[in-house]
């Protein structure tokens, strides 16, 4: 969805209550974009309800989408929202109504001292990691759930020149899919010190956090940790790190043992330039030994990351999350020097990451429903490329989660998952998105994914591929036509193995 209306004024109504938070900022300054629009979609499927070969039906999908996209940019303001609904008409699924929203926002509301991020979303998400899997395309009611997030952070922070950058900050977030599903808000409190260089270049660092976690299932969580760390330089490209620490998280563990001590962790940094460089440590936490990588490598046209992270997380926490972050920013670097302009460099990147995101939610690692606490180990690897013409996102994802809290919660959420299925999961994926502007007037769109779902505590497994390639042309200025055809496996042990191929043909007009 193009945005190609400009004005200088807001909106008279906002379309987020997020947004009303920030109508102290000088509106004068902020360059607006509203963009409605009209997307209608005819979609043929071989397999509507993804049955096993030799039971397949065939289906025809008709979908009206009406949309509204909206951008601001100003020296203290960055308003990005992408709205829209769904009407689908089904034979085999019957007819749904879905929304789709991906908002965020934030502000300098009193320079240098207030400021305020926001961000919401509505999306469709899977409910078990294993069997029929979202594909964006065709209509789901049996695996499948929609998850609306918000979050607000207000904070203060200013540069004490001489001495630290102090931040204190206040965040509250809500994870909510509607029912008995999920239901789950937090309260977090956070002070951060930032030291001044010293003599010789050390620095240091201090914090300490607080967060009050509510399940609508479980016992309310306080989790605490505070923080000191140290910094310090040998010459112009090596640095030692070493932090310490003691945290609470709260929860009442399985393993027997308290998800609480002390911590520590020593590392280094290297930058041989300022566009390479790399972060690495190795510490003791209450669970075991950790270990963490960082490296970033940016060239002319490509930009590589690399991570590695062991954490104690949720799956709320994980939906909270904004999708596409990193990717996003990736391509920012790139197109900096091609598109000066910011406005026109988030449209071109939105566009992009809205098609890589037809196959669904998930990339590479799977979100599901729980109500459990898992110790999270991940590897991840983005590669992103940029040229004038073409733009294309690379990333593999490997991730091991280890329950810390009784499966017993999780019996009325999946109940047709395996007891215990979900007690040691892992999972391995890969995704490619891939853009080509053939002319001022046309586009060529490839996007391939793979994800290998595998419970370690039970014999099952999963595989998932889905490729999907369009052609999209501008017919009018305020008119874009686009084909698309695709191609989905799924293959399982525990049987439900089924092929999809699908061709839709979509006509969207803008306002």
């Amino acid at each position: 969805m193009a945005i190609t209306t400009s004005r200088r004024t807001p909106p008279a109504m906002p379309l987020l209550p997020l947004l009303s938070l920030l109508l102290p900022v000088p509106a004068l300054a902020v360059d607006w974009l509203v963009q409605p629009s009209l997307r209608q979609r005819v979609s043929y499927t071989d397999n509507a309800l993804r049955a096993p070969p030799g039971k397949a039906q065939s289906d025809y999908i008709t979908e009206i989408a009406p949309a509204i996209a909206l951008i601001g940019t100003g020296p203290r303001l960055r308003v990005d929202l992408d709205y829209s609904w769904h009407k689908s008409l089904s034979g085999q699924r019957g007819n749904s109504e879905d929304h789709d929203l991906r908002a965020a926002a934030d502000a300098e509301l009193v320079q240098d001292w207030f400021f305020i991020d926001a961000n919401a979303s509505v999306s469709r998400r899977n409910i078990s990691p294993f069997g029929q899997q979202l594909i964006a395309d065709l209509l789901d009611k049996d695996n499948a759930s929609t998850v609306r997030t918000t979050g607000i952070s207000p904070y203060l922070r200013h540069r004490f020149r001489g001495l630290a950058t102090a931040e204190l900050r206040y965040t509250r977030n809500s994870v909510d899919s509607g029912g008995d599903l999920l239901s789950v808000h937090s309260d977090e409190l956070e002070l951060l010190l930032g030291g001044e260089p010293r003599s010789q270049g050390w620095t240091w660092n201090a914090s300490h956090d607080v967060r009050r976690t509510q399940d609508s299932k479980l016992a309310p969580v306080r989790m605490q940790r505070s923080s000191v760390g140290l910094r310090y330089p040998f010459g112009r490209k090596w640095a030692a790190t070493a932090s310490g620490g003691t945290e609470k998280e709260g929860y009442m563990s399985s393993t027997g043992k308290a998800p609480e001590g002390r911590f520590w962790s020593l590392g280094g940094v290297w930058t041989p330039s300022p566009r390479t460089s790399l972060a690495f440590s190795t510490g003791k936490r209450f669970f075991g030994n950790t270990y963490s990588l960082d490296a970033t490598l940016l060239q002319r046209h490509t930009n590589w990351q690399l991570s590695y992270s062991e954490k104690i997380t949720t799956l709320p926490t994980q939906f909270a999350r904004l999708s596409d972050r990193d990717a996003g920013q990736l391509l920012d670097q790139l197109w900096r020097a091609i598109l000066p302009n910011a406005r026109d460099r988030r449209l071109r990147i939105a566009a992009f990451l809205r098609y890589a995101n037809k196959l669904g939610p998930e990339r590479g690692a799977i979100n599901y429903f729980s109500h459990r606490y898992f110790l999270q180990k991940q590897l991840q690897l983005t590669m992103a490329r940029a040229t004038a013409k073409s733009a294309m996102v690379v990333g593999v994802t490997a991730v091991d989660r280890t329950a810390q809290t009784a499966s017993g919660i999780d019996s009325a959420l999946l109940p047709g998952m395996t007891f215990g299925s979900e007690d040691r999961m892992r999972q391995v994926g890969g995704n490619l998105g891939w853009s080509w502007q053939a002319s001022s007037r046309s586009s060529v769109n490839v996007d391939a994914g793979y994800a290998s779902v595998r419970s370690l505590s039970v014999p099952r497994r999963d595989n998932n591929i889905t490729v999907t390639a369009g052609y999209t042309r501008i017919l009018q200025p305020n008119m874009t036509a686009s084909i698309d055809v695709r191609h989905v496996r799924h293959t399982s042990n525990r049987g439900g193995d089924y092929r999809e191929n699908g061709v839709s043909a979509t006509l969207t007009m803008q306002f």
